[in-house]
């Protein structure tokens, strides 16, 4: 199963479908987010192992997300109980996805200490905050070069698990070749990606004033793409999902909703 290629058009059309998703219900949107967003900051606040349970879990949490948004996007309501099917359904292969993710972070940490990053990598492990800039700046000092791999490799990572929960739950696809699917379809898309995430930037910059409060609506509508794109990258062979899906996002730019 391989990624359709896109026209860099479609990286705004993702985000007019989203906010359409978005607008079916909106107020159940904002009230699935909060509760998965201050879920997951609570998770993370345990001791020793809050940050890895929250990793490991995060990709049950989006299978959540995305049964939402497919079921909106075929005419469907959406409930509170979508926000849990990733404990009925693919439970094994979810945990087991985001624990790969989780082992890839740790070596990607490891080969960044391994080519001069080991103080940063030391002060991002503490988890503490960085008051002092002087600690900041003798931890930044002479890696460059870890910055650059982990950059590299942390992208590589971010984009393998870009569509991966979808692939999982939705095309049953094991873990190992949903996150290759998902890299091989990131990079095949890269256009139409970038102008999504450029297109993006002056939203994010007017949700965060005054105190962050428009996330409230732009964090939903983000969550909502995911499943847009990943409907537009990977049409069903024969018919369409619901009102998302191959024949959905067009040069045109009409609207199927």
């Amino acid at each position: 199963m391989e990624a359709k290629k896109a026209p860099a058009a479609h990286g705004w059309l993702w985000i007019k479908q989203s906010f359409e998703l978005f607008r079916k219900s909106p107020l159940l949107w904002m009230v699935l987010t909060s509760i998965g967003v201050v879920g997951m900051t609570a998770l993370s606040y345990i001791p020793i192992v809050g940050a890895l349970l929250s990793t490991i879990l995060m990709p049950m949490l989006l299978a959540g997300f995305m049964t939402g948004s497919r079921a909106l996007a075929q005419g469907e309501e959406l409930e509170l109980a979508h926000l849990f099917v990733g404990l009925k359904q693919n439970t094994q292969e979810l945990i087991a996805l985001g624990g790969i993710n989780l082992v890839a972070q740790m070596l990607s940490l490891g080969v960044m200490m391994l080519t001069g990053g080991g103080a940063l990598v030391g002060l991002i492990m503490s988890g503490k905050q960085i008051d002092d800039p002087a600690l900041l700046t003798q931890a930044l000092a002479g890696a460059g070069l870890a910055l650059l791999v982990g950059a590299i490799l942390f992208s590589m990572l971010l984009m393998s698990m870009q569509f991966a929960p979808m692939l999982v739950i939705f095309d049953k696809m094991s873990p190992l070749q949903a996150m290759k699917t998902s890299l091989r379809a990131f990079l095949r898309n890269v256009v139409p990606l970038t102008v999504y995430g450029v297109m993006l930037l002056p939203f994010a910059i007017l949700a965060s004033m005054p105190m962050m409060l428009g996330w409230l609506v732009l964090l939903p509508i983000i969550i909502a793409s995911m499943y847009v794109i990943y409907a537009d990258l990977f049409p069903p062979p024969v018919t369409t999902i619901g009102n998302i899906g191959s024949n959905d996002i067009d040069g045109d730019e009409q609207s199927h909703f």
